[in-house]
């Protein structure tokens, strides 16, 4: 296949790599390598690893069927299309609101902004709103492919760097994570939650998956979908790796902590780049960081609506086929998002920390619910024989799904009986 042709069919790869190279990496990752140096590396691997199959079932079966795994929730049962659309509102605003809060904190300190924050969330949400109304699927698919070169560039460039002048330290091989301290394994709960992405973007891909069809005017190939999915999640995973590489290389043992909050906390994230590489190097990581987040922001804004306009499509017949009815439904979930995330942050606007562990630890939370309708979907009558995973497949997303059940339960029940 051509180069040329390699890139106009990726997209919805992509945008799963948008959607997770934001929080989970700028924030997350870098907070455990500065917090923990080398030590939770294994547990990233893990966490990519265990979500992996859940996560590649929404290409799988949005090249099987030509639908989104929403319209496969349904086709098992109409209680699995509830639940989901239960966990997607008891969660959205809390997720949106983490995300936007680390843009807003990026804006805010690289454009040296006085005004309150709730003025710049609020332009952010609008001008993200503008956007998916002038461009939709085609603006996020454009946009992202550019984000997500400049960004992976720098973070390769910036670990090289930091490698060569000299800042790796031994002892940040071993760390400092101690498994009987709360404030550890909280962190390590939030860290897991969205490591590379909370599952619920295996929905949003499924959808972006059904659109890239649309635009590019047929189906494409079971093998090129998996191949464009494979390259947006190897990528963000080694992009997480990059991250706590730099935490780790940079801030480990330098006696300085992340601040939790926003504003603070993106000066410190585009200084760790400039120790590395050098002040020359600001404005590009200015650029690249700020562009990851609003992507992320973004994202999410237009997949809640997407979601949710399909799943009511679903549950309330008379909808469909009202084009008009459709577009109002898309902007009113969009309307409800930003506004719910806005009073969200009006209350927790002075901790970018708490929303975002917050978020990240319901993610985690829900993620074997999430698991197992997907698998059950993708494995369902309905889907073609063929295009179902292998034995070998099925057998590695079986045990990752006991083992994310069995991390939430334990969760659970130390966070109800041991901790208050």
């Amino acid at each position: 296949m051509k180069f040329s042709k390699l890139i106009r069919q990726l997209g919805p790869g992509l945008l799963f790599a948008g959607a997770a190279v934001g929080v989970s990496h700028l924030v997350q990752s870098t907070r455990a390598g500065a917090s923990y140096g080398f030590e939770l590396l294994w547990v990233l691997i893990i966490a990519n690893a265990m979500k992996y199959p859940f996560m590649e079932f929404a290409p799988r079966y949005a090249t099987a069927t030509g639908k989104s795994l929403v319209d496969g929730y349904s086709a098992i049962g109409k209680w699995a299309l509830i639940l989901y659309v239960a966990i997607t509102v008891a969660t959205m605003f809390t997720i949106q609101a983490a995300v936007t809060i680390v843009t807003t904190g990026l804006v805010m300190n690289i454009f040296h902004l006085t005004v309150q924050p709730a003025f710049v969330t609020a332009a952010i949400l609008g001008l993200s709103m503008l956007l998916l109304g002038l461009g939709h699927y085609n603006t996020l698919d454009k946009v992202i492919k550019v984000i997500i070169v400049v960004l992976t560039l720098s973070t390769i460039i910036a670990v090289i760097y930091a490698f060569g002048l000299g800042y790796f330290d031994p002892a940040s091989l071993r760390g400092n994570f101690h498994w009987t301290n709360r404030t550890d394994i909280l962190f390590l709960i939030a860290f897991v939650g969205w490591m590379p992405a909370p599952i619920d973007v295996s929905v949003w891909h499924s959808l972006w998956s059904v659109a890239k069809e649309d635009q590019l005017g047929k189906r494409p190939s079971m093998k090129q979908s998996l191949l464009d999915f494979n390259i947006g999640y190897i990528g963000a995973s080694l992009l997480a790796v990059g991250f706590l590489s730099l935490g780790a290389l940079v801030m480990f043992n330098s006696g300085e902590a992340f601040s939790p909050k926003g504003i603070i906390f993106s000066a410190q994230l585009i200084s760790m780049y400039t120790a590395s590489i050098g002040q020359w190097a600001y404005p590009l990581i200015a650029i690249a960081a700020l562009t990851t987040m609003f992507s992320t922001t973004i994202t999410c804004l237009d997949a809640y609506p997407r979601v949710l306009r399909r799943s009511a499509e679903i549950l309330i017949p008379e909808t469909r086929n009202m084009d008009k009815f459709e577009r109002k439904l898309y902007w009113f979930w969009i309307i409800v998002v930003a506004l719910g995330a806005m009073l969200l942050l009006g209350y927790f606007s002075g901790s970018m920390g708490f929303m975002v562990d917050l978020a990240t630890t319901i993610s985690f939370v829900t993620a074997p619910v999430l698991a197992i309708l997907n698998y059950r979907v993708i494995t369902h009558k309905h889907v073609p024989q063929e295009a179902q995973p292998g034995k070998w497949l099925k057998i590695y997303a079986s045990v990752s799904a006991v083992l994310l059940t069995a991390f939430s339960v334990f969760y659970l029940v130390w966070k109800i009986f041991f901790t208050g």
